[in-house]
């Protein structure tokens, strides 16, 4: 039988509380084997100060995971042509591992936007969608065959990495959001205080 293994994307800008319970929540209670947290790539031609490079952003993710054996960061969308679309990033870990089946995580508000992803008609054939609630999520969700989408009763989580790097820039105490070794990391490079490139200060 493949390993059941669930792709959490995101960009991890920086990745706080609410991811890693989420992905645990995942972890413990579906019957995912194990939880990727894919950190999404700067796209090179694109400007974003908000943005760290990618591989801060990954030992951040190692670093909130580094505890948790069934979660583990993953960098695989950097060795990828730009710009990333995740059915072929979906094609390139199915060729790679082909011990595993591979489902995608998403928030319900992620979900309502399915259809206008690049085809998405292969990802839900090939890929099971595993979706957690979210208050902000609104209007009907988009038609996909229902045997595809698996629906968990995960916490709702309303934090917001925005607010985390303007609350860092505005010097206010935000780590309760973040795991300890993720605010020691961002606190000994001075992220997200600075306008300096790379240093991120929200506009």
């Amino acid at each position: 039988m493949h390993k059941k293994t669930g792709l959490f994307f995101g960009t991890f800008n920086p990745v706080h509380v609410g991811h890693i319970i989420i992905a645990n929540h995942f972890a413990e209670h579906s019957d995912l084997d194990e939880i990727w947290l894919v950190v999404t790539p700067h796209n090179p031609f694109k400007k974003k100060n908000t943005l760290l490079p990618d591989h801060h952003r990954l030992e951040m993710v190692y670093r909130a995971t580094q505890d948790f054996e069934k979660i583990r960061p993953s960098d695989i969308e950097f060795k990828l042509p730009q710009p990333n679309y995740t059915v072929n990033t979906l094609a390139h870990l199915q060729e790679k591992y082909p011990g595993r089946e591979f489902c995608l995580i998403m928030g319900e508000d992620n979900l309502k936007g399915l259809h206008k992803w690049k085809n998405y008609e292969v990802i839900l054939k090939h890929h099971p969608i595993y979706v957690y609630p979210r208050i902000t999520a609104s209007g009907q969700p988009t038609e996909v065959p229902r045997d595809r989408i698996f629906k968990i009763d995960a916490p709702v989580i309303e934090i917001s990495a925005t607010a985390i790097r303007n609350d860092i820039r505005d010097g206010k105490n935000v780590t309760p959001l973040l795991h300890p070794e993720v605010w020691k990391y961002i606190d000994e490079m001075n992220f997200y205080r600075s306008t300096t490139p790379g240093q991120a200060r929200e506009a």
